[in-house]
């Protein structure tokens, strides 16, 4: 019987979370804040903003940073 792999640990998760998060937040806020900021309030940006950035990070980033880092995150 063969045991399953041990998850990453807690601060490298944490960690490349935030390396994922990071770039993809800055990104869509140069994109869309210019034209946003003029003609919304912040708690509506940043409603925009998250319905964006969790399916990119989702979908996109976080699969990507996954298998990129799969071996230091194994370690």
């Amino acid at each position: 019987m063969q045991s399953s792999p041990k998850p990453p640990s807690r601060h490298k998760t944490v960690f490349l979370t935030w390396l994922g998060i990071w770039p993809t937040i800055t990104l869509v806020l140069w994109l869309l804040l210019p034209v946003l900021l003029p003609r919304l309030p912040l708690p509506l940006i940043t409603l925009l903003v998250t319905a964006i950035v969790v399916p990119l990070m989702g979908y996109g980033v976080m699969p990507f940073l996954i298998r990129r880092f799969d071996g230091w995150l194994r370690r």
